[in-house]
């Protein structure tokens, strides 16, 4: 169907409503994403993880409003990447696109935002403990622009080479989780190794905050993944069911390889095995059976879970592991793709593919394969020429100062602590938790404020204060504020 042709007369409801539901549940994955990276980084880096993330929420959709609508989807741009006719959304309106004739072409252009503003947010997982702020702000914009744009124009563009040569990616293996994972690898190789050097050296400090993302990011991606067909019927629900059964079936595989090492049920190990799992079934997920959903959790919980355990051979430090969980599984995603993909499922909405390998059609596997390295090898290579030429600028080198990165880059870079608004230290114990002296004029300062003042008589408004109940958190003098003894706390 031409750009010609497709009038607002041809809207559905129905899907409309879905996408913009859909869309909603891709901003959630953003913050999700967020604490997610929060509780895998030390506690000096928890609130600028978070903070990343919220400002890719807001930086990136700028730039898909200024150009990169236009240069990711104009349905006439060339093979390599769109023009530049509807910048602006100039034209953007109920006028549906090719890609999605039965919305409006606004909702098709909000729907396909927050993919592009959730996929540098995924790489920079990478940069923990150690980014500087501002080029990291820049390199958000510059890399929408020169890495996302064109790569989901050759997946998902009219012209594009990729959808041009049969490659299958339903939900974005390629241009989401191959294009951040690659991205991670290059951000991680220009800044260096963490000041402690060995991996081990930097635990996570906040699982509640893991699981929390988790949950954000699991919730999420039933939009990221059910929305993309863009329809709200069965294909939908197939979708949401096979993205459901991989992030399950990975989830529990990560942790079972994981127990039989120290025999523990880590939850840590089922989040990083979940989100594993979502990302391989990604470019499948409107593709492929419910049997075959499980066969991608499998792969992916244990091939990501051996790409993380080989982490200390590497030469590189990817502090949050973005490039063995979507770079690494953003491949396995890919590949399995042409494997199981079933023309009987697409079939249900009426697009016809010729399948994967079950269908007999066995050139697919290395059109993914070839998507997979044209997809990783832009991304690594832009990724890396553009840190590389900001580093060169000596107020947008990419790395803090090894004081800063002592201190913490929280408060070097934000001035701001993730604790400060609700953890006050316990004012019998010193800052490092040890209990004080007898002698310590600090017990005595602590005593005559804790009996108020000398007289002995409060204030109306210290009785009102003194009856309500207490907010503050006090510091276990035995555990860091993370929960996470001493002996293992950074």
């Amino acid at each position: 169907m031409s750009e010609a042709t497709l009038k607002p007369v041809d809207i559905n409801s129905g899907d409309t409503a879905w996408v913009l539901a859909s869309a909603c549940l891709v901003f959630i994955m953003i913050p999700g994403l967020g604490y997610f990276y929060s509780g895998m980084a030390t506690g000096r880096s928890a609130l600028s993880m978070i903070f990343l993330c919220m400002l890719s929420l807001a930086i990136v959709p700028i730039q898909w409003y200024i150009w990169g609508y236009s240069l990711a989807l104009s349905p006439t741009g060339g093979k390599f990447i769109g023009n530049l006719d509807h910048a602006f959304l100039r034209g953007v309106g109920p006028t549906p696109h090719p890609n999605a004739p039965n919305v409006p072409g606004t909702v098709y252009a909000i729907f396909q935002c927050m993919f592009s503003a959730l996929t540098p947010a995924l790489a920079l997982g990478a940069t923990a403990e150690r980014v500087r702020l501002l080029p990291a702000l820049i390199f958000l914009f510059v890399w929408s622009t020169v890495v996302y744009d064109p790569i989901a124009y050759w997946t998902w563009g009219t012209n594009g080479f990729l959808r041009y040569a049969g490659s299958l990616d339903y939900a974005g293996g390629t241009p989401v989780h191959m294009a951040s994972g690659f991205a991670a690898l290059a951000y991680a190789m220009v800044l260096g190794k963490r000041r402690a050097g060995h991996h081990s050296a930097y635990q996570p400090h906040n699982f509640s905050n893991i699981m929390l993302g988790t949950a954000l990011l699991w919730f999420g991606w039933f939009g990221f993944n059910g929305g993309s067909g863009v329809l709200s019927n069965s294909k939908a629900g197939q979708a949401m069911i096979v993205t459901h059964l991989a992030a399950s079936v990975g989830g529990v595989t990560w942790m079972l390889w994981q127990y039989r090492y120290d025999r523990k049920f880590s939850s840590f190990g089922f989040c990083c095995g979940a989100v594993a799992g979502l990302v391989a079934i990604t470019p499948g997920s409107g593709y492929v059976t419910a049997w075959a959903a499980l066969v991608y959790g499998v792969v992916a919980g244990t091939v990501c879970h051996f790409a993380v355990v080989l982490k200390d051979r590497y030469w590189f430090d990817d502090a949050l592991d973005v490039f063995a969980v979507h770079g690494v599984g953003g491949v396995v995603g890919n590949l399995l793709t042409g494997l199981f993909a079933s023309a009987a499922i697409t079939a249900v909405d009426g697009t016809e593919i010729p399948g994967g390998w079950i269908d007999g059609h066995y050139k697919q596997l290395l059109v993914q394969l070839f998507a997979c390295g044209a997809g990783g090898a832009w991304s690594f290579v832009v990724t890396y020429i553009i840190l590389r030429g900001m580093d060169l600028v000596p107020f947008l080198r990419v790395r803090v100062s090894e004081a800063d990165e002592e201190r913490g880059v929280d408060i070097t870079e934000m001035g701001e602590d993730y604790f400060a608004a609700t953890v006050k230290p316990d004012p019998l114990h010193s800052a490092d938790g040890m209990p004080l002296s007898e002698g310590d004029p600090r017990m005595r300062h602590n005593s005559d404020f804790s009996h108020g003042p000398s007289s002995g008589t409060a204030t109306p408004r210290e009785e009102k204060l003194s009856a309500r109940p207490s907010t503050e958190i006090r510091m276990n003098p035995y555990t860091s504020v993370g929960g996470i003894p001493p002996e293992h706390a950074v």
